[in-house]
């Protein structure tokens, strides 16, 4: 058709696009409108610890988190203090190892980030694989990067609540960009 049937028709078409209509490949514009879903808003903390800040494994952590498709949305580099690490650690502070856990964590820099997501707190810790190298499994960060449980590279929060309070020891709440996804729609589907 041409003329006026046209321009109907492409208006019909672009109406369609922006409702969704079944059949069409998808709506243009994001799917999300205005605030993003709470359970897509679940956050962690995750340290690149000294040993693999040493041995130059923070691009590989963060490339396996953007992988995964979790957004960053807080992160820096930084020598953590005792007082810091007395509050992260409060619950290994009368061990015998947290001597030299205090000494290890503060004998270089370290990257705090915090990732955003669906489960992402779940997730991280498959991702992250056990503390213990030597039973930790070929494709988590800590099988195929970590060498003695003494190093293994990174932390990660064990829980949705210890990762509110472990976030808020390392960040600021300003600290923390709210930012929109562009590929959560591909990420996360309908």
């Amino acid at each position: 058709p041409s003329g006026p049937a046209m321009g109907s028709l492409g208006r019909s078409l672009a109406r369609s696009l922006l409702r969704g209509q079944p059949g069409l490949s998808r709506p243009l514009g994001p799917r999300f409108y205005g605030s993003v879903p709470p359970e897509l808003q679940e956050k962690t903390l995750v340290l690149v610890k000294p040993d693999a800040v040493q041995r130059r494994l923070v691009g590989n952590v963060i490339q396996r988190f953007e992988r995964r498709g979790f957004k960053l949305v807080a992160m820096k580099l930084l020598q953590a203090d005792q007082g810091l690490l007395d509050k992260h650690y409060q619950q290994l502070r009368q061990k015998p190892f947290y001597p030299a856990l205090l000494a290890y964590m503060t004998s270089g820099p370290l990257v705090a980030m915090v990732w955003e997501g669906y489960n992402v707190v779940k997730s991280t810790r498959a991702m992250v694989g056990d503390t213990n190298s030597a039973t930790a499994a070929a494709g988590t960060i800590r099988g195929d990067f970590s060498m003695h449980v003494s190093r293994n590279v990174v932390h990660a929060s064990d829980s949705v609540e210890t990762a509110q309070r472990e976030i808020g020891f390392w960040f600021q709440r300003n600290e923390l960009v709210a930012w929109e996804s562009g590929d959560k729609d591909y990420t996360y589907g309908p």
